[in-house]
């Protein structure tokens, strides 16, 4: 890294391969809910990142780079946590795990996207550090949605077996 643009670079650049990682997965993950907010909920972020990933290729493209020049190892990993975790077993047990693997990658994002915004607004780019924040907060909206059907029944479910 040769310069906080280089680093902020790299940064949107990783993002944007968490996003189109965790974009493919999604489908497969949504399939093994059995509860029926869970579902919806899975299947309303799939449409969402669809949304993020257009806005890092529109803040790529003020940057003067391309998105897809990196792999997020992270992301990788927190992928194949969250496939193990519904590989089988009870129900609702499987539902529990999801909404914690979705967690994760939301909070790995989260990070992710604070990071980037600061550097953003430490250089000057303002639209880049806008556009992040709104990412940010859909990151954040979509945690609390998770946190709220975890408490809602699927972690009383999943512990009365």
């Amino acid at each position: 890294m040769y310069n906080l643009k280089h680093l902020l670079v790299h940064e949107i650049q990783d993002l944007y391969s968490a996003e189109t990682q965790f974009f493919d997965a999604l489908p497969a993950l949504a399939e093994k809910a059995n509860d029926p907010d869970l579902k919806a909920a899975l299947q309303l972020h799939y449409v969402e990142r669809i949304l993020q990933m257009q806005r890092l290729e529109q803040v790529a493209e003020l940057l003067e780079v391309q998105p897809a020049e990196v792999v997020c190892k992270g992301m990788r990993g927190l992928i194949r946590e969250a496939s193990d975790l519904v590989g089988g077993g009870r129900p609702e047990v499987i539902d529990a795990g999801l909404i914690g693997a979705t967690q994760k990658v939301e909070h790995y994002e989260i990070a992710g996207y604070g990071t980037a915004r600061a550097h953003a607004q430490r250089l000057g780019l303002f639209e880049v550090a806008r556009m992040l924040q709104q990412t940010l907060e859909e990151k954040a909206a979509a945690n609390d949605k998770f946190t709220r059907i975890a408490e809602s029944g699927v972690n009383q479910l999943a512990a009365a077996g």
